[in-house]
């Protein structure tokens, strides 16, 4: 595709069809990259840690929720120094 660079007040910048856009759910942010002289606009991904309420959620309810390693620690297991 090839789009032109327009002046934009003091910067320029490019537009990006609307079809496009909602093809990849992209709202008002994109993440940018510069690499091998390639400009690369990412979707900016969900907020961080989103889904995970839901995910938990899931896990309780198929008894998927255990700690694999056992948060405490056996205090009578060696003998301690000071």
């Amino acid at each position: 595709m090839l789009i032109s660079v327009i002046p934009i007040g003091n910067s320029r910048g490019i537009r990006l069809p609307k079809a496009l856009l909602d093809q990849l759910n992209i709202e008002d942010k994109l993440e940018l990259e510069v690499e091998d002289r390639q400009i690369i606009l990412k979707p900016v991904q969900g907020a961080t840690r989103s889904g995970w309420k839901d995910a938990f959620e899931t896990m309780h309810k198929n008894n998927d929720d255990n700690l694999l390693v056992s948060d405490t620690h056996d205090t009578e297991a060696f003998e301690w120094e000071w």
